[in-house]
């Protein structure tokens, strides 16, 4: 098998016998929605490549070579009238460089349009007769303009494709607001263009439009001057036009276990494989009724790349290409409620709620962001670091981390809070690597109590409890390399708290599987201070009944939970378990059991 891991080109995928998920059945469905579509997903999630398959299908200049491209997909078999009847213009905002000061911004756009517009005339030289391009460096409408009526001239409407609309306003926004303001509030450039596609699109050459970007905020704020289109991205028709099923991702696996020979030699490998990309990549939702989860495309090929070409899974499960949107997460924490936002996200058992999806909202409504954030979280899911997880019994919408790639970006943007300088991230890293191999909490517990556990002194109650303390260990041992990290892991209907298992890849070296259970007690509840707390030695703090209690307790669960684990991975696990309990954010006690003890 051939993947197309970097390639959005439906054209070459199709010709050069690429793995293609065949969603070209919808193309009669986006027909019949409307003439002016917006469809919204995260990046790298395939928006590129549908638009591509649209750029095919309905060329007027491809004809020849539909049968070659559609004829064994499903659109193929029953075409629509449609097919091959447009000129084709295509517009690609990603290619609009933001760095510059506001003029150089706004050449940039308008080069843009002049230059997709010679594209135009070049690749319809034959079609277009005597029809001239008419530019001006200064005005790149001119030239839509010129597109649009040499179109007509040859007795055909123009459809106008226009991807990642929102890409280089979102870079503005995030860093600077009055460029982006200058160029989409009042009579601002971007809203001038789609000003002028609203016209065209009524009736004078443009029949229809198709436009893909990540969320509606650069929508909202040109609303006044395009508010004519359909936002499709949460039709139930096309919650799954971008993304991979669990079933397409099984058959591929298949396919290459059956290619490579695994299922002789390594039996159980591709079902081996679909846990670990179910764990990683699964788990995106884009309806409000709950269903099977989606992978992302660009991290699947990715992962299906690696194997095709190494038989193994990707060193690093995060594609560095997608590394940067850790960048939108730190934009949603500096927004006000953001960093309470980002905490919920991470606790399971109080996850972000809305009463529903924000769909027009712009930057000023960002900054008068409501106490409840749904602005917020709706901005994280259209961003793709939140998803639609489940309602509550009053019809709330349940958002959550969809999977575990997603899970690193958010750790990674603790770890920066919690760790800053060097020095502490050196000795926090020697101490996580003697966990990881030694099963010692030892010198871990050392560096938390003496630099960071004080750091979450002045949060509020809501932060006061076991979930405090997990989340600072999550941070503290995320190691993705060489572990499955997850938080509440699900082990016979019970939950652990933090699960550390070795991926099966990395089994070969000296890593131990953890498992830890969390206890909190507060100051009030030992009836000490904080300074009676530090002058007492761990061995007279862990004989207080309380802290005894419920180190007993967590031991306990941990022991259930061995049982569940040893029966899923047999003689595979090295399981060390340990029980720890946070008095306050002054002390921590706890008790370790290596997997020999218990197994005998």
């Amino acid at each position: 098998m051939k993947f197309p891991y970097g390639t959005a080109d439906f054209k070459a995928i199709r010709s050069e016998g690429y793995y293609y998920a065949d969603r070209t059945e919808r193309i009669r469905a986006l027909e019949e929605a409307g003439k002016q579509l917006l469809f919204l997903r995260p990046r790298r999630f395939g928006k590129t490549a549908w638009l591509t398959t649209l750029e095919n299908y309905y060329d007027l200049a491809r004809a020849g070579e539909f049968d070659a491209l559609f004829g064994a997909l499903a659109i193929g078999q029953h075409p629509t009238t449609r097919r091959n009847s447009y000129f084709v213009l295509r517009w690609d905002f990603s290619m609009v460089d933001a760095s510059g000061n506001l003029a150089e911004i706004r050449q940039a756009l308008h080069d843009h349009l002049n230059n997709r517009a010679r594209n135009f005339f070049s690749c319809y030289r034959e079609s277009l007769g005597q029809s001239q391009l008419s530019l001006r460096d200064d005005n790149g409408l001119v030239a839509l303009e010129s597109a649009v009526n040499a179109a007509r001239a040859q007795g055909h409407d123009l459809y106008l494709l226009i991807d990642e609309y929102d890409n280089f306003a979102n870079e503005l926004m995030q860093g600077r607001r009055a460029d982006y303001d200058a160029l989409v509030s009042g009579e601002g450039l971007l809203k001038t263009v789609f000003k002028a596609v609203k016209f065209l699109a009524s009736g004078a050459g443009i029949d229809r439009v198709f436009i893909t970007g990540v969320s509606p905020v650069v929508l909202a704020d040109i609303s006044s001057g395009y508010n004519v289109s359909k936002d499709v991205s949460l039709d139930a028709r096309f919650v799954d036009l971008c993304g991979f099923t669990e079933a397409e991702v099984a058959a591929v696996l298949d396919q290459l276990a059956a290619e490579q020979g695994r299922d002789s030699d390594n039996p159980g490998w591709s079902a081996r494989m679909l846990e670990t990309m179910r764990t990683w990549y699964n788990g995106y939702r884009f309806g409000y009724e709950p269903g099977p989860g989606l992978y992302n495309p660009t991290l699947a090929l990715y992962f299906f790349d690696a194997l095709a070409t190494t038989g193994q899974p990707p060193r690093e499960m995060l594609d560095s290409n997608l590394a940067m949107d850790r960048n939108r997460i730190d934009f949603v924490a500096r927004q006000p409620h953001g960093a309470e936002l980002i905490g919920a996200a991470l606790d399971p058992e109080h996850p972000p709620l809305i009463a529903s999806l924000v769909h027009r909202f712009g930057v000023e409504d960002m900054r008068r962001a409501p106490k409840d954030a749904p602005f917020l979280g709706s901005l994280l899911y259209f961003l793709g670091a939140l998803t639609l997880k489940d309602h509550t019994p009053f019809g709330e919408l349940v958002l959550g981390i969809p999977n575990l790639v997603i899970r690193k970006l958010y750790v990674e943007k603790l770890h920066d809070q919690l760790f800053p300088e060097y020095p502490e991230r050196e000795s926090l890293r020697e101490a996580a690597k003697v966990f990881y191999t030694q099963g010692d909490l030892a010198p871990l517990i050392e560096v938390l109590e003496a630099n960071h556990l004080r750091v979450f002194d002045n949060r509020d109650d809501r932060w006061s409890n076991e979930l405090t303390v997990k989340t600072v260990f999550l941070v503290a041992l995320f190691a993705d390399i060489f572990y499955v990290m997850d938080s509440e892991t699900a082990i016979e209907r019970r939950h652990a708290d933090l699960s550390l298992m070795v991926r099966e890849e990395m089994r070969r070296f000296a890593l131990l599987d953890h498992l830890l259970e969390f206890k909190y007690l507060s100051l009030h509840d030992i009836g000490q201070t904080g300074q009676a707390l530090r002058t007492q030695s761990r061995e007279e703090l862990a004989r207080l009944p309380l802290v005894a209690a419920s180190l007993d307790a967590a031991e306990a669960q941990l022991a259930h939970y061995r049982r569940g684990l040893e029966q899923a991975y047999g003689e595979r696990l090295r399981l060390h378990t340990h029980a720890v309990v946070a008095i306050g954010f002054e002390r921590l006690l706890w008790r370790s059991t290596p997997g020999n003890v218990l197994r005998k």
